[in-house]
């Protein structure tokens, strides 16, 4: 049994994606070449938006964005502490303070009464500037509740929505609950190449200018005139070329991650705390996360019986060598440090077998009940 599936995936689109390698090769413009404007135009179709500018990676996404909004020294941007590393490297990066905030108990999503709390008490020295949700494990976190903490003020919002491209909340598509929105496309990610990408989902053309400038060096009308501070932030034309394949069946593949997720949560009920859902919004299950005691216990049981299992996050952020001078903001991470020492990550992709996701529930249930 395989954690992720790619090769079952690989196997149903292997025609379609030699033959779209194959025409990269021959037209030969491996950088920036037609089908990165064609992944473009058809991911803006896919989730309703104006403009999408693709890059090199997720990371790339989040720094792009924050150049735009002129990130540097003695800002202050406010991130979960339960997530990964590259939502607050990315601020740091641009010689900017992260600042931890909590998450909810039940979405694993930034807490918008934290996030108050955090804004409310800023470190001297520093000026709030913006904040940067995370949609973790595939659910868009609660833009609503966070627009009603930022009203009145000029903070922004950048979506990190490495793990949610497709979802959607409250009748808005991931790509449409912020000014920017920033995805991965790395391999194990719902909707992932062959290697890293991203891209940047934006409503205002004029970021959109600024971020394909950013993209290419800072480049202005001219190859040689570079008009600001940039970065090397090109998606491989061939990585654009697989993206369109592998994003044919996109949809399909939504549905069937949600099919997996809602025989486990029927099965699972009452053994263990599963993931929830909030009324009115879709996840795309990057990851199925349940919670359990005696974490070591339970993957040691599941791998005797064939289960791979995974830990996201075993370490919150403030915790990481890297991180751990940055500030915690007010309120405290409580609910993040005791997530990483309970959620564990089962087997979740759209090629999961019934009866993979029958031995799944069964050998979970028997392990908590040892």
């Amino acid at each position: 049994m395989q954690f992720i599936d790619l090769v079952a995936q690989q196997a149903r689109l292997r025609e379609g994606i030699d033959q779209a390698i194959t025409r990269v090769l021959d037209h030969g413009r491996y950088i920036m070449g037609p089908e990165v404007a064609e992944l473009e135009a058809a991911l803006a179709e896919f989730c309703g938006a104006d403009h999408v500018v693709s890059c090199a990676s997720g990371t790339d996404a989040l720094v792009m964005a924050l150049m735009v909004h002129g990130v540097g020294p003695g800002d202050a941007v406010f991130v979960p502490t339960f997530t990964f590393a590259s939502t607050a490297e990315a601020v740091a990066l641009l010689g900017a303070t992260p600042i931890f905030v909590d998450v909810d108990a039940e979405t694993f999503n930034l807490d918008a009464n934290k996030l108050a709390q955090a804004i409310a008490e800023v470190p001297n020295g520093l000026r709030a500037a913006g904040v940067i949700p995370v949609d973790l494990f595939g659910l868009p976190a609660d833009y609503v509740a966070i627009d009603s903490v930022l009203a009145g003020s000029d903070l922004w919002v950048i979506a990190d929505s490495a793990q949610s491209f497709g979802a959607a909340r409250n009748g808005a598509s991931v790509g449409s609950m912020a000014s920017m929105t920033t995805t991965s496309f790395f391999p194990a990610k719902p909707l992932g190449c062959y290697g890293d990408g991203g891209a940047i989902i934006a409503t205002d053309p004029a970021q959109v200018e600024v971020l394909r400038s950013i993209r290419v060096h800072g480049s202005g009308t001219e190859k040689y005139d570079n008009v600001r501070i940039g970065i090397n932030g090109r998606l491989d034309t061939i990585q654009a070329a697989i993206l369109l394949q592998k994003l044919s069946v996109f949809a399909d593949e939504i549905l069937a991650r949600q099919a997996v997720a809602d025989r486990y949560a029927e099965g699972l009920a009452g053994a263990v705390a599963v993931p929830s859902t909030p009324e009115g919004a879709s996840s795309t299950w990057a990851q199925y996360t349940i919670q359990v005691d005696d974490r070591a216990g339970v993957i040691a049981a599941l791998q005797a019986d064939g289960v791979p299992t995974a830990v996201y996050y075993p370490r919150p952020l403030h915790q990481q060598t890297a991180y751990k001078e940055f500030p915690i903001g007010a309120g405290g991470v409580e609910v993040s440090e005791r997530l990483a020492s309970s959620v564990l990550s089962l087997p979740m992709h759209p090629y999961l077998e019934p009866a993979d996701q029958d031995q799944v529930i069964a050998a979970v249930v028997q392990a908590v009940s040892r």
